[in-house]
């Protein structure tokens, strides 16, 4: 609790080292644990060397001003990924470290973190390596690797299991697994959501999806999505932003989040699974109102194009059926604008930590000071801070 008001923080982050994930694999598994040494990393971050995975990694090497010095791009596996050393461990916005190992298996001190900095639940979201290996050929890969991840994530939360919750991972490569492994899962108290990771050539749309949705539905779970820029599956327009790696990143969250959402209300998700809401993280928010009402137009202008759909686009913002978490560094003015232009329901709290765009351990403070607030009823700030996501994560 923050002065009153429950806190949830829907992006939050734990990033198991490869060591990690294969103390949780299955044993059968485990016999396989050489078909994925060409995806290895080891990285040296001088308080120890940290083993993770990369797939195809883009690398934006270009500096601006410079020419471009290749029109081919190798896309290596286990090579070096876009952020690497470009990243500050520590920046401006925080004022103390989260305590080590809260991205590995140590729960118990970012228990300590979310106490000091008054969070009640946060949304655990894994890191690059989750996106990348839907990159990988063969799919039985992935889903021994998802696998892991689903049992090392159940022992992280069954330390805190009313604060700790995560989602589950399915490959869109292999509906009937994705099926099996939701209805395998769905009861368990750590799982709030599931998180398809589809391949390239696959819509969130896609007819092979509509078993996993009926799963789902059935489940009250849903969809959460989460934008990476440099591993696959890339972002839309991901080789024509000119190779920078900060214009990439600035590009890659809210156009992937606005095509994802674009299909859930085309494509029909929405109005065919009632029980099916989706949410976005660490994509911004700023873009939502304009997204919404740009698609509206133009599915009436492009006659004929797409399905007629229950509702206008931005109804389905305003009910509650979509909504994303609202990064701070947007700031007061364009939350404001979002949330009178889109209304209560559209928003939630997020932090990023323990990454380094978070303001930990001030993050839920600065949120609530901003002045706006004190013109709204007590409402729209509780349901920012937490009712939100109550909903949403099945908390209610």
């Amino acid at each position: 609790m923050k002065n009153g008001y429950r806190v949830i923080d829907m992006d939050t982050h734990v990033n198991p080292s490869f060591d990690t994930l294969v103390k949780y694999m299955d044993p059968s598994f485990k016999a396989r644990i050489e078909e994925l040494d060409p995806y290895l990393r080891v990285q040296d971050y001088g308080s120890g060397k940290f083993t993770t995975i990369t797939v195809a990694p883009y690398p934006y090497d270009r500096f601006p001003g410079e020419a471009p010095q290749s029109e081919n791009t190798q896309l290596t596996a286990g090579g070096r990924g876009a952020l690497e050393k470009r990243v500050t461990k520590r920046s401006s916005h925080h004022r103390i470290d989260p305590q080590p190992g809260v991205q590995d298996e140590d729960a118990s001190a970012r228990l300590g973190d979310m106490d000091m900095e008054g969070r009640d639940v946060d949304l655990l979201i894994p890191g690059t390596w989750c996106t990348a290996v839907s990159g990988v050929k063969d799919v039985t890969l992935i889903e021994g690797l998802y696998r892991a991840y689903h049992n090392y994530i159940a022992e992280y939360c069954a330390q805190a299991p009313d604060r700790l919750k995560s989602m589950v991972l399915i490959p869109g490569a292999d509906p009937a697994w994705a099926v099996e492994e939701v209805r395998r899962l769905k009861k368990e108290k750590w799982v709030s959501s599931v998180w398809p990771l589809l391949p390239p050539d696959m819509p969130v749309d896609h007819p092979c999806l509509n078993p996993l949705w009926d799963e789902m539905n059935d489940a009250h779970l849903p969809i959460i999505f989460h934008s990476f820029f440099y591993e696959p599956p890339y972002f839309p327009g991901y080789r024509d932003v000119w190779g920078n790696a900060a214009v990439a990143r600035t590009a890659a969250h809210p156009w992937a989040a606005a095509r994802f959402l674009s299909y859930l209300i085309v494509g029909q998700i929405f109005d065919r699974y009632p029980n099916i809401n989706a949410a976005a993280s660490e994509v911004g928010h700023g873009w939502l109102p304009h997204w919404v009402t740009r698609l509206g137009e133009m599915v009436n202008y492009v006659g004929g194009a797409t399905p007629q759909t229950k509702y206008e686009p931005i109804d389905y913002v305003r009910m509650g059926r979509f909504r994303v978490g609202a990064e701070p560094f947007e700031g007061p003015e364009i939350t404001k604008f979002c949330v009178e232009m889109l209304g209560e329901d559209a928003l939630m709290h997020q932090s990023d930590y323990p990454h380094g765009e978070s303001h930990f351990p001030d993050t839920v403070e600065m949120v609530m000071e901003w002045d706006f607030w004190k013109d709204k009823p007590d409402s729209a700030l509780r349901k920012f801070m937490s009712g939100n996501a109550e909903s949403f994560l099945r908390l209610l």
